[in-house]
């Protein structure tokens, strides 16, 4: 009986039943224009003129449904009420191409018609299905039960099978709604389900977050990486002339305090992002740009000759941010493998059609070991700047280790600010 009368059956009937009273606001506008056809003072209460009706008001309904916010309105009510099938998802959303308009109308049209043809059995025979069940124990039923002759009711046969015709006839009418429902469930992934529009779509959504979300890790990794190198580097060079050289150790603790205060100002930064969730805002990331690249060089931990070749003109912001975090990186990683003692040669060259930048600092005598997880930073740096339509490459290079990376100002779309 769980097919008939289980809960799904039951979420199943009411879906139906949900789609008869929907339908009723069609009928009764199609019978309105029928009356007016053919007047007459049994209109309503002929079979044939409400058959008629039904069949005109399913036009008009799926008329209706070709707007676009019927889709998720119908895809809700299936969702909650259809039990579908594992595994299928139905679409999101308003429904934007004419494709999808026209499953959701057929979809809407098919629930309806269904819903329809469920009601009124329901609202026919289990009244009368409930009257033959009763019937041999209640007189009043006997003498209101109209559509049998009274003489056939006096008969010991009548009243002995009537409560097993009435237990048939709900039988039939939940067998009627359990088919119905299951066919509307089979039929909602197809109708309601995403379209390759929509697929396609949803692929761009979910590229754009996880854009979003490698541009904040990138973030996270250069500032905070960088600042954990830098003051593990100090802190551990403070360490060893803790005795001998107090003025130094004063220096270290105080480049500490400054790169803790203004990596945590970023982290909060990126972190805000994170839980607003808001892709304009991630997209838009904020930090700092080449015009910090001076206090950045001096609490870096590591001796830099910097040379700066071409006019001051403008760099659009997210160039600027971009060539900072490369600068930053490339510093982490002279940090990372060469020692707070390793001499860095910085030259940044800003021209009419994009900036370059080229960072060398010595190999390492020996080759530092590898962190687990690491070499993010400097695949970061390669990113950055091909999403920028530029390049960066790193490696050995004259006995050396150098980080190049060219930044075009003016990409497509992008006007140079």
């Amino acid at each position: 009986m769980t097919p008939l009368f289980g809960r799904r059956a039951r979420l199943r009937w009411l879906h139906l039943i949900l789609g008869g009273a929907l339908l009723m606001p069609y009928f009764l506008a199609a019978m309105v224009v029928i009356a007016s056809l053919r007047p007459s003072s049994t209109l309503f209460a002929s079979l044939p003129h409400q058959l008629v009706g039904f069949v005109c008001a399913l036009p008009m309904a799926a008329v209706t449904a070709l707007f676009a916010p019927a889709r998720p309105l119908s895809a809700g009510a299936a969702r909650a009420l259809c039990g579908l099938p594992a595994g299928r998802q139905l679409a999101e959303g308003p429904a934007r191409t004419r494709q999808a308009r026209v499953r959701t109308a057929a979809w809407y049209t098919t629930h309806l018609a269904l819903g329809g043809v469920v009601s009124a059995l329901t609202l026919a025979l289990f009244p009368f299905a409930l009257a033959l069940v009763v019937l041999p124990f209640s007189e009043t039923v006997r003498g209101s039960l109209v559509v049998v002759p009274a003489r056939e009711l006096d008969r010991p046969w009548v009243l002995a099978l009537a409560p097993f015709a009435g237990v048939v006839t709900l039988l039939a009418v939940a067998a009627c709604a359990a088919l119905a429902g299951a066919l509307l469930a089979g039929r909602a992934p197809v109708l309601l389900g995403p379209t390759p529009e929509d697929r396609l779509a949803a692929a761009e959504r979910r590229a754009a977050d996880l854009a979003a979300r490698n541009r904040l890790a990138r973030e996270l990794h250069d500032s905070v990486g960088h600042a954990l190198s830098a003051v593990t580097l100090q802190a551990g060079a403070a360490r060893r002339v803790l005795d001998s050289d107090p003025e130094f150790v004063r220096e270290a603790l105080a480049a500490i305090e400054e790169t803790t205060r203004r990596t945590v100002g970023e982290l909060d930064s990126v972190l805000g992002l994170l839980r607003s969730g808001e892709e304009q805002g991630a997209a838009g990331t904020t930090g700092p740009a080449l015009d910090a690249l001076e206090g950045l060089l001096k609490r870096c931990g590591v001796p830099v000759s910097l040379t700066v070749e071409g006019g001051p003109g403008p760099v659009p912001a997210a160039v600027s941010r971009e060539a900072y975090r490369i600068v930053q990186e490339g510093l982490s990683n002279a940090l990372r493998h060469g020692g707070p003692g390793v001499a860095v040669e910085l030259r940044i060259a800003v021209r009419a059609t994009d900036v370059e930048i080229v960072m060398d600092n010595p190999l390492p005598e020996r080759p530092a070991a590898v962190r687990p997880g690491g070499g993010r930073g400097l695949r970061g740096a390669a990113e950055r700047a091909v999403l920028l339509g530029g390049r960066a490459e790193a490696g050995p290079h004259d006995g050396a280790w150098r980080l190049a990376a060219r930044l075009p100002l003016r990409t497509d779309g992008q006007e140079k600010k």
